[in-house]
């Protein structure tokens, strides 16, 4: 499904910022992943070149059996409303506009009438337990709701891929449940979603973690040798308080 490929990415300036090293990732269809990393470490970028928002320099980036390099902004716009599905931190409702509304916004960049992306919309508002709510304005929608809304407007293409960014970052807790619950739901129905996150609790609830650092992709092998080398650490200090 996603296929990357020692894939570089250096944002120019007076001093280069090398943010990508060798991106090395391959994530199959009908996963449930997440993607972490600390502030910095090149996570962001990674998204916004799996999302065809940004270019990479070299390398190699495969999705949905496509390879995506160097497109013009129109291809670019219609490969995104066509394969994937976004859903943000800040959920990116218009203020104006209904649930309904929102929800059927990349319906009408597709060319669909209103009648037909209206009843569409409306769908997925029902599969999210928003029908009663398809004609609020987002300010009258609490943060759960708004974000379902979000995960509904990411959907109504039918997309190949939903991907996330900090989709619980706006939420409390017991938010942040409800709404992870969606994304495995989706999960089991076949979806593949990505969510980028820096909270442990949202990445122990995906199937698989990619822990990103300095702009490469870190070995699952790293990862255990590094948890080992903590609980070693741990197990001598309280040998050494004891002695």
């Amino acid at each position: 499904m996603i296929h990357l490929k020692d894939v570089h990415k250096t944002y120019p300036g007076a001093v280069p910022l090398h943010v990508l090293k060798g991106i090395n990732l391959d994530i199959e269809r009908g996963e449930l992943v997440s993607i972490m990393g600390a502030s910095g470490s090149g996570k962001s970028t990674l998204l916004n070149i799996l999302g065809i928002l940004d270019n990479y320099d070299s390398g190699e980036y495969v999705l949905d059996k496509r390879l995506i390099r160097n497109l013009g902004e129109n291809a670019a716009a219609d490969l995104r409303n066509h394969l994937i599905g976004f859903v943000f931190q800040s959920f990116n409702l218009i203020s104006y506009k209904d649930a309904v509304e929102n929800v059927a916004l990349p319906l009408f960049y597709q060319g669909v009438s209103r009648r037909k992306r209206n009843a569409m919309a409306i769908e997925q508002l029902d599969r999210m337990g928003l029908r009663e709510w398809a004609h609020h304005l987002p300010s009258e929608l609490s943060g759960g709701q708004k974000q379902r809304v979000a995960i509904a407007r990411a959907l109504i293409t039918n997309p190949a891929i939903i991907l996330a960014d900090e989709p619980t970052g706006a939420l409390d807790s017991k938010t942040s449940v409800e709404v992870m619950k969606i994304f495995r739901q989706l999960n089991n129905e076949g979806m593949t979603t990505v969510i980028v996150t820096h909270d442990p609790g949202v990445g122990a609830q995906t199937n698989r973690i990619i822990r990103i650092s300095d702009g490469l992709i870190i070995p699952d092998s790293q990862i255990v040798k590094s948890q080992t080398d903590m609980d070693n650490k741990k197990t001598d200090n309280v040998s050494v308080q004891h002695s």
